[in-house]
């Protein structure tokens, strides 16, 4: 499923226009990305947390010629289905 079809799903779930469904999903995902920037975890209970983690430093391999080289230290978002998402996958 890519956007417009998560776009169309919604206009249809909830009556609205595509119009109006776009403009909610973009409001949620904007909230969503102002406050990971935050460093503040989005809690959706039942479908799932995102929070900001911090990868750290560590020394990785070259792969195309075998020399070690340094890997920074990196912020990277972590997503954790909640109970209900995971149930409804398994």
């Amino acid at each position: 499923m890519n956007k417009t079809d998560l776009v169309k799903a919604i206009a249809d779930g909830a009556g609205l226009s595509q119009a109006d469904a776009k403009k909610a999903l973009d409001a949620t995902l904007d909230a969503i990305t102002t406050s990971l920037k935050k460093q503040d975890k989005v809690v959706l209970v039942g479908f799932g947390t995102f929070d900001v983690a911090v990868r750290q430093a560590r020394q990785g391999v070259n792969p195309s010629n075998g020399t070690k080289i340094q890997i920074p230290e990196k912020k990277v978002v972590k997503f954790k289905a909640g109970a209900a998402l995971n149930d409804v996958v398994k």
